[in-house]
């Protein structure tokens, strides 16, 4: 039931923090105002009693959230969510009293923020991911759900210190790896430089105090430089007439630290590179302020880029270029006009509209909704928590790649995209049947890592679907939740084909079949069993979870028969082998001590959760294996076999120079690929080495003997095992 209004709150009787929020509140008007005092009463009557590792009282942290907020100049819903925002998760406030004193609008805000720590989960990493996921679902509804998490995580690291320090470390990781790249694909420049240095201090605290005093000290060397470079740019920007404001820009320890790591630079390196953003009032004028610079000081080739024409996926905007300065160092100039400049820093946090739905957004607003109904979608087919949270961190990956489509639409990747993950950043149909892809018009294969600039078509066919391989190439999230989602779906497929087949021989071999089951039988078996639907069953025989011969019969002890018809009607018989064709997915595994081919005997062994183990008739484990005959299943291999198979080459060579060059061009002009090669033995004048190579067949292994004994260097070549 909603609560009685609560009474304006009296001034007189307000602590020194609330009334400094009263003071950062004024932008929004009078009655807001009074709001947001009055969500102060509520959360401070929840929260009586509570208090920080601090000491403090814990209204004190959401009040110092919303403070946070208000420096955003953001509206009073996000306000007073902020005020409230751990009282559904740590009070006994309910959803419905928040919803009836402060509309539906505040409750969904606090209900979004609010972690899931009521729910059972298996570790803390599971419910950390889960809660993550829970919070980004609740961000693609109302984005302010972000901001005010971002808010919170900044106050808790600014206060930080009254953690032990096994909590200090798990949180500044988190910070760093998640909620300070949060804040840059948002825009918000500002939040994310403090996330990251205030991570980076509780981190590694000596590194941090290391290189924090290196760059104070460095600082007192080269300020008479900078405000040499900044009166010059000043002036000339005067002289042009263009109106512009000249900022001197220091880099922060993180930044310093992780250059230093990522680019492998020294300090000394670094700090020897001046920083300047130059804001004027108009892109135009951004333009000609690019001219002024470059006349002052010559531009150093190849490092201008235009985030005007075409910004950065997080809606940043700005000129960048470097020009070497009158002391030999370079300088880094960012300009970009005060609107520019606002987002830059804030991000969606700039010029917040909330109050129509038809209000413009900012670009950085409009792009991080793109990214969060993105990742929307991509959760609904990532059923591990864990999984969807890595991909969220691919995503989260700081440098980007900027590439047209052929309608000359922008694309941005993370660094190191291939054209593959841009089949998907199109369209998931479009990747799950890409076979290659035009960049610049020419042809290449979909594993090419692009690079910013590029026109990238791709090329599909109907016929063509995802393999496994291409998990080892994709780097976007959306690409490999596709690719994943696709084979987890082929995979249960190919496994119930694949149990259906041999639940049906172990059948066939007691002189029954699945379709002779009363219905009646098999449903009482599956809840036995504890299995929903025969798909399950089915994938469970394939996958060596269950014997198909002890389905088969416990299924036919319990068809209920009258008695004297226990037994099967017909006698036993033997039953025709299983054919493979070696692409089962998910079903078949190739074993290692024997490496199987086409055209070799064969016999299937099951195995707990890996499915059929293949192995050769003549393999040396085979032997233990039949002390096992309940796991054995009769396979061979399908009269039409495709794809390659992986062999192992046991060639003794006369050791002299050249050898190796020589036997790989035989086993190449023989169409095989060699995976790995290594030196079993080796002396002066002979040398034993084991080649891993792919063939097609036994037939196609053979031929590839041929040709290596050929070569005239090797005084043998073999299958290895023999």
């Amino acid at each position: 039931m909603p609560t009685a209004a609560v009474a304006p709150a009296d001034p007189a009787v307000l602590p020194p923090y609330v009334l400094e929020l009263k003071d950062r509140v004024a932008y929004l008007p009078e009655r807001q105002v009074e709001r947001v005092l009055r969500a102060y009463v509520v959360g401070a009557r929840a929260h009586a009693g509570q208090a920080r590792k601090s000491g403090e009282p814990y209204i004190t942290h959401p009040v110092a959230v919303a403070g946070i907020l208000a420096e955003l100049r953001l509206d009073a819903e996000t306000i007073i969510a902020a005020i409230l925002h751990d009282t559904l998760e740590d009070t006994e406030l309910s959803r419905a009293e928040l919803a009836g004193e402060f509309g539906e609008t505040v409750a969904e805000l606090v209900d979004g923020v609010t972690k899931l720590d009521k729910m059972q989960f298996s570790s803390r990493q599971e419910a950390d991911a889960e809660s993550f996921r829970k919070m980004l679902l609740a961000m693609a509804r109302d984005l302010r759900v972000i901001l005010i998490k971002l808010a919170d995580r900044l106050h808790n690291m600014r206060t930080l210190g009254a953690k032990d320090a096994p909590s200090r470390r798990r949180i500044a990781r988190e910070t760093l790896e998640i909620y300070a790249p949060i804040a840059q694909r948002l825009g918000m420049n500002k939040f994310k430089a403090e996330l990251q240095d205030l991570g980076f201090r509780a981190l590694h605290p000596d590194r941090y105090r290391v290189i924090e005093g290196r760059i104070r000290a460095a600082l007192g060397n080269r300020r008479e430089v900078m405000a040499k470079i900044e009166s010059a740019l000043a002036a000339r920007l005067e002289a042009e007439q263009l109106p512009a404001r000249v900022i001197g820009r220091i880099k922060s320890p993180w930044s310093i630290y992780s250059k230093m790591r990522g680019d492998h630079k020294s300090f000394a390196q670094l700090m020897d590179v001046y920083g300047f953003r130059v804001v004027v009032s108009s892109a135009m004028r951004c333009y000609m302020a690019l001219g002024v610079a470059h006349a002052l000081y010559k531009p150093v080739d190849r490092r201008f880029k235009d985030f005007i024409a075409i910004p950065k996926a997080n809606g940043y905007q700005s000129l960048h270029t470097v020009l070497l300065g009158p002391f030999g160092a370079p300088i880094e100039v960012q300009i970009r006009t005060e609107e520019m400049d606002e987002v830059a820093e804030r991000g969606v946090a700039a010029h917040w509209a909330y109050k129509t739905d038809s209000a413009p957004a900012n670009s950085a607003q409009a792009r991080a909704r793109e990214w969060i109904s993105a990742l929307a979608d991509s959760q609904v087919n990532t059923p591990s928590s864990t999984e969807f949270i890595e991909n969220v961190k691919i995503d989260l990956f700081p440098d980007e790649v900027y590439l047209f489509t052929p309608r000359g639409d922008i694309l941005s990747l993370p660094r190191n995209a291939t054209a593959l993950d841009f089949a998907y950043a199109v369209h998931t149909d479009v990747g799950d049947h890409a076979v290659a892809a035009r960049v610049d018009k020419k042809l290449v294969p979909l594993r090419t890592r692009l690079e910013s600039g590029q026109l990238v078509e791709i090329i599909t066919a109907p016929s063509a679907v995802p393999n496994p391989a291409w998990l080892e190439f994709v780097v976007t999230g959306k690409a490999r939740t596709a690719i994943r989602q696709y084979l987890k779906h082929l995979q249960h497929e190919d496994a119930v084909d694949f149990g259906h087949r041999m639940l049906d021989r172990a059948l066939d071999a007691l002189g029954s079949s699945l379709d002779m089951v009363p219905p009646a039988v098999l449903d009482r078996y599956l809840e036995e069993s504890k299995l929903r639907r025969l798909e399950e069953l089915l994938a469970d025989i394939a996958l060596g979870n269950r014997m198909p011969d002890q389905v088969a019969a416990k299924l036919l002890a319990s068809r209920g028969v009258r008695k004297g018809e226990g037994k099967p009607a017909l006698p036993p018989h033997a039953s025709e082998k299983i054919r493979i064709t070696g692409a089962e997915r998910g079903v078949l595994s190739f074993a290692n001590c024997c490496h199987p081919l086409p055209g070799d005997d064969i016999v299937g062994y099951l195995s707990p959760g890996k499915g059929i183990v293949v192995h050769r008739e003549e393999c040396p484990n085979v032997a233990e294996l039949r002390k096992s005959p309940e796991r054995r299943v009769a396979i061979e291999w399908d009269r039409s076999v495709q794809g390659d198979f992986r062999a192992e080459l046991r060639i003794e060579v006369i050791n002299r120079p050249g050898v190796l060059a020589t036997i790989a061009a035989a086993i190449a002009a023989a169409d095989s690929n060699i995976e790995n090669v290594e030196y079993v033995e080796r002396d002066a004048s002979a040398a034993t080495l084991l080649f891993a190579i792919e063939v097609r067949s036994r037939k196609h292994l053979a031929e590839v003997i041929r040709r290596v004994r050929r070569t005239g260097v090797v005084s043998g070549a073999y299958r290895h095992p023999m």
